[in-house]
């Protein structure tokens, strides 16, 4: 109990300061810190990130969140969400342990390097041009949506550089609009996967509870701190993750 009430502290911190990685944190976290087997540990994933993201949102509403722009991402990954969740049915566990590794390097990469605000049909002064950027938009939440239902992340570290790479959203304004996804996406992720869940209750509050007040406090301290440092902190963590997952996961294989 207490290791799943400090680590979602971190998740929630994550979360909060980033707006990505929580999820790619959480899955792991519940495997190998509380126990869990990754069947469970996806849709309660889900569940946690799904809240705390909720939370993280809330201070950014005011002027850092496109709604518009969340509703055509988010929508377009629900049925996708279902996609990925019959898929991940089929692969063995161990198989998404590792995928999870891969994609948690390839996150941690990610941070580190600049992510660039580009102009487009999504951004102009005078908003979206809807006929070029919706294609964009749903393209990236059919990607995200899919890889929500596969292995359970919400998709914030995939979002937000889409957002600003790909539909030219500034990085601050990307980051809330990435909340706002990951939170229809783990929705939509949860549900796939509900049905027939046995939830421990008492361990997910123990774990949810400081993730949401994790978030909402480090949501709170964002714009007070340095974006390299964040992005510098976040990649270490997320190496350090991947590689004890990677090592865990090939150990019990060879051993098996």
């Amino acid at each position: 109990m207490i290791t799943a009430l400090a680590l979602g502290l971190l998740i929630g911190a994550v979360l909060g300061l980033v707006g990505a990685g929580g999820s790619i944190v959480a899955v792991p976290a519940l495997v190998y810190g509380v126990g869990m087997g990754a069947a469970e540990a996806i849709p309660i994933s889900l569940l946690v990130v799904g809240a705390s993201s909720a939370a993280a949102v809330l201070p950014r509403l005011r002027g850092q969140v496109n709604i518009p722009m969340a509703l055509a991402v988010g929508a377009a990954g629900i049925p996708t969400a279902w996609a990925g969740t019959a898929a991940g049915r089929l692969i063995d566990q161990d198989i998404l342990m590792l995928a999870f590794a891969a994609i948690m390097v390839l996150a941690g990469i990610r941070m580190l390097g600049k992510t660039r605000e580009a102009s487009g049909p999504c951004n102009t002064a005078a908003g979206p041009a809807w006929r070029s950027c919706l294609p964009r938009a749903v393209a990236v939440g059919l990607l995200v949506g899919f890889l929500t239902g596969l292995l359970g992340v919400g998709g914030g570290f995939l979002i937000t550089p889409a957002l600003t790479l790909f539909l030219g959203l500034g990085m601050a304004q990307a980051v809330g609009t990435s909340l706002l996804i990951i939170v229809m996406n783990s929705a939509a992720g949860f549900s796939a996967h509900a049905a027939g869940l046995a939830i421990d209750w008492p361990m997910v509050l123990a774990f949810a509870v400081p993730a949401v007040l994790g978030s909402l406090a480090a949501a709170g301290l964002a714009h007070r701190l340095k974006d390299r440092h964040i992005r510098i902190t976040f990649a270490t963590l997320i190496f350090t993750v991947a590689t004890g997952v990677a090592a865990t996961t090939l150990t019990g294989l060879a051993t098996a």
